[in-house]
């Protein structure tokens, strides 16, 4: 497991420098640093059944942007994420099966070419494979990168069909929960030193 952890802390640091590296030359922040690692950073997922919904938080979100090589790698330990509920939480970690799928992890690069000399959100998408339930798929997620003094602010949303990883869908009592499940990102990342 510790060389598991080790190997997923090194490809999130390729992760968040490689989306840096597509914004170089553009600031004079980006000309200096080589790599961007999360300080912050949160997950969250909501879910429905018909006449109720949720949603799933952690505040272990990791990443990181490499200059070098224009990687993003952003990973969550699932077993981090918290519903409000713990008979609900125990059951969607069986359903994940984290015991043997502990992570979900992105890891693409930036398609978008960013102006950070701006102080305002800039669009940003990355292309790349979401891994959930040991299943890896190709995407491309939308959201923005805003400049926040030495920090970049990322914010990020898409939609994952759990079906589409393998996981059944739960049912409470009767009813099915929706497959479709709305995921939002928020990290602030700051320059690493070399």
């Amino acid at each position: 497991m510790a060389r598991r952890t080790t190997d997923i802390t090194r490809r999130a640091g390729i992760f968040a420098a490689g989306l840096w590296a597509l914004v170089v030359g553009l600031s004079p922040l980006a000309a200096s640093a080589q790599t961007f690692i999360t300080r912050e950073g949160t997950a969250t997922f909501t879910s429905s059944v018909p006449l109720h919904e949720f949603t799933g938080t952690s505040d272990h979100l990791n990443g990181m942007i490499s200059v070098v090589d224009a990687t993003v790698d952003f990973f969550l330990d699932l077993a981090t994420l918290d519903t409000g509920n713990k008979k609900r939480d125990k059951d969607m970690r069986r359903t994940l099966e984290v015991e043997e799928f502990p992570f979900a992890e992105f890891t693409g690069t930036l398609a978008t070419p960013l102006d950070l000399t701006q102080e305002t959100a800039l669009p940003a998408t990355v292309r790349g494979q979401f891994t959930l339930h040991g299943v890896s798929r190709e995407v491309e997620i939308s959201g923005t990168l805003t400049p926040r003094g030495e920090a970049l602010e990322l914010v990020a949303s898409w939609t994952l069909n759990l079906e589409d990883y393998q996981i059944e869908p739960p049912r409470l009592l009767v009813i099915k929960v929706d497959p479709e499940q709305d995921i939002e990102i928020r990290a602030l990342l700051h320059t690493q030193d070399p």
